[in-house]
């Protein structure tokens, strides 16, 4: 499997794992958004093709935890996805945590990316991150208009949600 030999999923930095029924937390030393974003073009670099890449987006897609039934709502929704796509944030010791789900399973991956790399930063750190690594992997470029759209609203909200969470602490963002 695809999945296993690339570094950047296979022991993420912070995670919030399903472990007998409940919520468990495994923490590791936090790399920076950077160095996410670097072992990801570092791991896309092992394929040879595109169709291997996309193979391993939906290997992603698989391998992402389920939503919580409680949290499909039309409010976690991200609006301008082609797909279903939910996405939950919440704040934990000043740091930002999402989880997503989707009813297809390369935009579940693709969520899976983003959230490989801004899950567990500083709302300041997930407002100013380039996400680079987009375009070095050459995902954006072997997608229709209709996902680059629906990518950039998963962003956005990502985004949206950072910008919240920095100036409302106490706001809709509930901690889990």
């Amino acid at each position: 499997m695809i999945f296993s030999i690339c570094k950047s999923f296979a022991c993420p930095d912070l995670a919030f794992w399903p472990l007998f029924g409940k919520m468990a937390i495994f923490a590791v030393q936090m790399k920076s958004i950077s160095e996410k974003e670097s072992e990801i073009v570092e791991d896309f670099g092992l394929f040879d093709n595109w169709e291997e890449k996309y193979q391993y987006i939906i290997e992603l897609g698989q391998k992402l935890p389920a939503l919580e039934e409680s949290y499909k709502t039309e409010e976690n929704r991200i609006k301008g996805c082609q797909s279903s796509v939910w996405l939950h944030a919440f704040e934990k010791d000043g740091r930002i945590f999402f989880r997503a789900d989707s009813d297809s399973t390369f935009v579940k991956g693709e969520i899976a990316l983003l959230i490989g790399v801004l899950d567990g930063a500083s709302p300041e750190d997930v407002i100013s991150a380039p996400l680079g690594f987009i375009d070095q992997i050459g995902l954006r470029q072997h997608m229709a208009q209709t996902r680059a759209n629906g990518l950039a609203s998963m962003i956005k909200q990502m985004k949206l949600y950072a910008v919240g969470y920095k100036h409302s602490p106490h706001n809709n963002i509930k901690n889990d």
